[in-house]
């Protein structure tokens, strides 16, 4: 933790001029410019090529989880809008049941102008198929600086149905729009499965299954974790020293297959996107927990599918186990094997800062981040000082910033 308490963002910053940030997606995904830094030197080629880029016999792991239209716009009888933005699921917390439901659930949300909303139920009228579905939200309590918004509806709907009829894609706000017909398509992976995430992994919108073929044929394999990813992604660090910034907490969920390939995979395992980063160096820390002390771990002695692992923020420095990637995920793979479990549901909170040894990657797709943020914080620990040639290579020569924006490639 020392080295970490010296950190101060302020030396993680650069100057984005507002024409520089891609405000929508390229005509073709595969189309954007990918930067290559390779063990410190810089090229770059069309996103359409990346097959070539990357070492054959690498695993590529992708984050498949999805974008819900997490924006609901109500209004109360006074005319007032009222803006609801979905965060997580609160009753029940899983997510699968609660899009799954048919009946009330509530959420942890976001209330734009909620001094507006005095009392009573919120309603809107839903167009869902054949049928109108009336919505009701009501405010039943906060939780931190979220409100607990319960959700009631008159039809045997799901509500996975109801929000995607209901809501608008949470495009990020630096773009300074509404949601566009667009966005429901781009703001998307074209991989992405299982609902969950209020912003898009955006490392994957590059990749098409053209691109996804070519990397098959050049031998390079692919796995899938999920990592809903939280409205916390764009919180900026405000504080000037690192140590004080409070990290935000995101779902995880891996298989048992995912945990073998990992572990009898021999080449190179190469992240696509932050948030499989933090997913794999979390899951590597799970492992580590359970090898240095099963009964105090905190993981709970009963069979299960669902369990509440937890990987803490600063715990990658305070700790130093003496473990390969591959002991780790067989520490977790025993475990399951012994809790008859097929999956692990976990929460993470790790902040991947500058002095962070990676365990598990050894390369990863990106883009190109805010500044002054934990993602561009992840970045130069894995760059090291060469971040900074990085970016300005990238600020020189016309590459495109933030979601919309062109790729990097970054190989050990």
């Amino acid at each position: 933790m020392t080295q970490v308490s010296e950190i101060r963002i302020s030396d993680y910053t650069y100057d984005l001029p507002e024409e520089r940030i891609a405000v929508y997606p390229l005509s073709e995904r595969d189309q954007s410019r990918l930067l290559v830094w390779r063990g410190g030197a810089i090229t770059e080629t069309l996103f359409s090529q990346a097959d070539r880029m990357v070492p054959a016999g690498s695993l590529l792991v992708f984050n498949n989880t999805r974008v819900i239209h997490a924006r609901l716009i109500f209004h109360t009888t006074t005319g007032a809008r009222i803006e609801i933005f979905c965060l997580e699921p609160h009753d029940p917390t899983d997510y699968n049941l609660s899009f799954q439901s048919t009946t009330p659930i509530e959420w942890k949300c976001l209330v734009g102008n909620a001094r507006k909303w005095k009392r009573g139920a919120l309603t809107m009228e839903v167009p869902t198929g054949q049928e109108m579905v009336t919505l009701q939200a009501e405010m039943t309590g906060r939780s931190g600086n979220a409100f607990l918004i319960r959700f009631t509806w008159d039809r045997n709907v799901s509500f996975a149905t109801l929000i995607e009829a209901a809501g608008e894609m949470p495009i990020p706000p630096y773009l300074n729009r509404e949601a566009e017909a667009i966005d429901d398509d781009r703001y998307q992976t074209t991989y992405a499965r299982i609902d969950g995430s209020v912003a898009a992994p955006t490392a994957g919108l590059h990749f098409t299954e053209e691109v996804l073929q070519k990397m098959k044929s050049h031998h390079i394999a692919t796995a899938e974790l999920t990592l809903h990813v939280g409205a916390g992604t764009f919180q900026p660090v405000k504080s000037e020293r690192v140590a004080e910034h409070d990290m935000h907490t995101e779902t995880v969920y891996v298989t048992r297959e995912f945990l073998n390939q990992l572990m009898l995979h021999e080449g190179r395992v190469i992240a696509v996107g932050t948030t499989s980063v933090r997913s794999l160096e979390s899951l590597y820390w799970l492992g580590a927990a359970l090898s240095e002390s099963p009964e105090s771990s905190g993981i709970p002695d009963t069979p299960s599918n669902e369990l509440p692992f937890h990987v803490g923020q600063w715990q990658p420095y305070t700790s130093a186990p003496d473990l390969s990637p591959a002991e780790s995920m067989g520490c977790l793979l025993k475990w399951m094997e012994e809790h008859h479990a097929s999956r692990i549901a976990f929460t993470t909170s790790i902040i991947i800062v500058p002095g962070y040894r990676f365990r598990m990657i050894s390369g990863m797709f990106t883009n190109f981040h805010q500044p002054r943020s934990t993602l561009l914080l992840l970045i130069a620990a894995f760059l090291g000082p060469g971040w900074r040639e990085v970016y300005d290579y990238a600020l020189h020569h016309g590459f495109r910033f933030l979601s919309y924006g062109d790729s990097n490639l970054y190989l050990k």
